[in-house]
């Protein structure tokens, strides 16, 4: 039986299982190459659990996407899919449900790999698909990156 795709604020509870998949997915992030990067992404993330700042996509109990956001920044601080789970649109949901979370009157604002680099060829293509566009190159954790601003559609 297949389970159920939920999508919801990831909760203090959700620690070791989230932190399971940034473990299987850190080598596609700058900034989480040692143990002790990875204790300070823990520590991170649960600051932002405790300011509603979470999302995760559980199929049953297991934790195969994660989203953090800053609310002040209008900000996708960090965005990851379990390889075996993609291409099932479980990223867009999360971003979709983190929307209905941000100032709606602000862009949206990412960074990811620039242009040439294999490790953000998905992660470009996805956020394009998401009608973001390419914004200012800068640098963060060492790497070269590039914002990515999604200018959000106000409904009145």
């Amino acid at each position: 039986m297949l389970n159920k795709m939920i999508i919801e604020l990831g909760k203090e509870c959700d620690i070791d299982n989230w932190m399971y998949l940034v473990n299987k997915v850190k080598d596609g992030f700058p900034g989480l190459e040692t143990k002790e990067a990875l204790d300070e992404h823990r520590d991170t993330v649960l600051d932002f659990m405790s300011k509603q700042s979470a999302i995760c996509a559980k199929s049953g109990n297991k934790i195969v996407g994660t989203l953090l956001f800053s609310k002040n920044h209008n900000m996708i601080c960090f965005l990851a899919v379990d390889a075996e789970y993609r291409r099932q649109h479980i990223a867009e949901k999360m971003v979709s449900y983190m929307l209905t979370f941000m100032d709606p009157k602000r862009a949206v604002v990412v960074t990811t790999y620039r242009e040439g680099v294999p490790e953000g060829v998905a992660a470009r293509a996805f956020y394009k698909r998401l009608d973001f566009v390419e914004g200012r190159l800068i640098e963060e954790f060492g790497s070269l990156v590039q914002e990515f601003v999604l200018e959000q559609k106000i409904i009145k």
